[in-house]
């Protein structure tokens, strides 16, 4: 029986074949928020390609939290971890001076949501990315940024919630009163970043990629807890409370990367870049978790009150071909098991759905953007 391969195998294997890239293999880059949970797979990517890499964290000297992407292959040789701060004008400057191309990835995620709130979460998301959005137009070294965004920019809406539309694109932005209404801070925080960052590129003329990702999952690289694996151990603990009666959508830290370094590579990418490759109602969630960790007294405590399902996708109808195709196959990939040990599986299990058995309703478009080779995007406004 012949096994298929990965599709962010597949996209390497394309994208090795240009001979663009491998010119481009000794440019250097930088990634903003180096210790973060795309940054850190950014970095360690970038590093395997043969790349020379800047990584910016708030004190390059804490060995804890920075010491891990030292360790990684290369990094001695071609990676350079320096300070800068969100919230400080010009602290990027330094970093992003005679480089390529910029990855910011940096944002707060998981934030307590009280009184602090503007100075915690959103003034790092939105005032942050103008710190680097200026530092990037001031260095004529740059010529491309890939800013990581959120499906949290496009879903939250009040036309979804009244069912008066279900289906999503990349043309569409949450609303930020409905955020605010909803106190959906993440959300408003991501959406006014990446509005402003389009603000900014219309008016500088700076080439502008962003990557939309869903609910991003994966194995930990660093030795400090993500997001998703704080959420996923408050679930295990009996402390979330009620879960929303909906779908969340997944999209594997390897994909992820993969997108966003083929919106770096590519010459024609433009846009907005919806990454997601599968969906999973909280209940299937929580039962998976009871299944495979029974001794935890978590209950599947789902709210009676069924939420309004969107889907979000490219709205190119040409990809929903490809993306049928080849739904056998990612299915096959995110019913693979890890074998490993307890403790790293449960790890391993708190971020990764190809241990899920998951519906597919669309797969990320990364490898059809390539095949189709990245028709125009329409640039929102």
């Amino acid at each position: 029986m012949t096994i298929e391969p990965p599709i962010y195998l597949v996209m390497v294997e394309i994208r090795n074949e240009t001979s663009e890239e491998e010119r481009r293999n000794m440019a250097e880059y930088c990634v903003t928020g180096g210790t973060g949970f795309i940054a850190a797979y950014l970095v360690k990517s970038l590093l395997e390609k043969g790349c020379f890499v800047r990584t910016t964290v708030r004190d390059p000297g804490d060995a804890e939290k920075v010491g891990f992407l030292m360790e990684l292959a290369g990094a001695k040789e071609r990676l350079k971890i320096m300070k800068a701060d969100l919230t400080e004008d010009g602290s990027f400057d330094e970093a992003i001076q005679g480089v390529v191309g910029v990855f910011h990835t940096a944002s707060p995620v998981l934030v307590p949501y009280d009184q602090n709130i503007q100075a915690t979460l959103i003034d790092p998301c939105i005032k942050g990315t103008l710190n680097v959005l200026r530092s990037c137009s001031k260095a004529s070294s740059v010529k491309r940024v890939v800013l990581t965004s959120s499906c949290s920019s496009i879903r939250y809406r009040f036309d979804v919630k009244k069912q008066q539309i279900t289906s999503l694109d990349e043309s569409h932005w949450s609303d930020t009163e409905y955020c605010k209404r909803y106190n959906l801070f993440y959300a408003y925080a991501k959406t006014v970043a990446e509005k402003e960052a389009w603000r900014v590129a219309k008016e500088t003329g700076m080439d502008l990629v962003v990557v939309n990702p869903s609910f991003v999952v994966g194995p930990l690289l660093a030795p400090h807890p993500t997001s998703t694996l704080l959420l996923i151990l408050a679930i295990v603990k009996g402390l979330r409370g009620e879960y929303p009666n909906t779908t969340v959508g997944f999209v594997h830290i390897d994909d992820v990367v993969a997108a966003h370094i083929l919106a770096m590579e590519e010459c024609k990418a433009s846009g907005r870049l919806v990454c997601s490759s599968s969906v999973a109602h909280w209940t299937q969630i929580i039962e998976m978790l009871k299944a495979k960790y029974p001794s935890y007294p978590f209950e599947n405590n789902v709210a009676v009150k069924k939420e309004t399902t969107v889907r979000i996708s490219w709205k190119q109808a040409r990809y929903k071909s490809w993306a049928s195709q080849h739904s056998n196959r990612f299915l096959k990939c995110l019913m693979t098991v890890s074998r490993v040990s307890k403790k790293k599986d449960f790890y391993e299990l708190s971020h990764c759905p190809r241990q899920i058995p998951l519906f597919v309703f669309f797969l990320h478009r990364i490898k059809a953007v390539k095949i189709m080779n990245l028709c125009q995007m329409q640039t929102p406004h």
